[in-house]
């Protein structure tokens, strides 16, 4: 797992984003998101949407993947960049922006025609290792697809959403801790169902959480 490029956190401060136009599988960057604009509609889970493989009631234990309901938690181990951290993960929503959000965070709009922003709020809680020194890697796995395809990835910075943290400020993460990671990637304006995707490495199953787009 490599360490995240710091020039992705100066991008961060550009007053226009660019849009990665790689719609290719895997993760790209860690802390490739940006904001919605005010005024993104905030879609909520859709309730009791697949079955995960569970150990206790509510959690997907092993990170083996899979679907999981309104409220589940997977739970993972992850290397962070060489320090092994087992973690308690689940999306808790997903903000969708608007058209006039893809002209502010888009240097060339024409590229990003038809598609909107949609910002996936993951909440992370260690659970066992770490503590995680600084620079967390977990939230640089979150992806985003829109009617099963993989959204493209915002580069710049998913830190000034509301209830968003920017893992610059998440030092000395210790068991027992919770940070609310996001991630933004581009999709199309008119996609019924949105899933946010976690997997400890791209050769994993994910865990998936379902929302509706309405």
């Amino acid at each position: 797992m490599s360490k995240k490029k710091l020039w992705l956190r100066s991008a961060a401060s550009a007053a226009v984003l660019a849009l990665a136009l790689t719609a290719c599988g895997g993760s790209d960057e860690e802390d490739g998101a940006a904001t919605t604009g005010k005024g993104g509609a905030s879609q909520e889970k859709e309730p009791g949407k697949g079955e995960a493989e569970k150990g206790e009631a509510g959690k997907a234990e092993g990170g083996k993947g899979g679907e999981l309901a309104a409220g589940e938690k997977a739970t993972s181990a992850f290397d962070e960049d060489g320090t092994e951290v087992t973690y308690e993960i689940v999306a808790e929503k997903v903000d969708v922006g608007t058209a006039e959000d893809t002209k502010k965070l888009v240097s060339d709009p024409k590229k990003a025609e038809g598609l909107v922003p949609a910002v996936a709020h993951v909440e992370f809680t260690v659970k066992d290792g770490g503590p995680v020194a600084d620079y967390p890697d977990v939230g640089g796995e979150i992806e985003v697809h829109a009617d099963g395809q993989r959204g493209t990835i915002l580069i710049g910075a998913s830190e000034d959403a509301p209830g968003c943290e920017s893992t610059s400020d998440i030092k000395n993460w210790k068991a027992g801790e919770s940070h609310v990671i996001c991630d933004t990637f581009m999709v199309p304006e008119t996609a019924k169902e949105l899933t946010v995707q976690w997997a400890a490495d791209r050769d994993a199953d994910p865990f998936v959480w379902s929302f509706q787009n309405s």
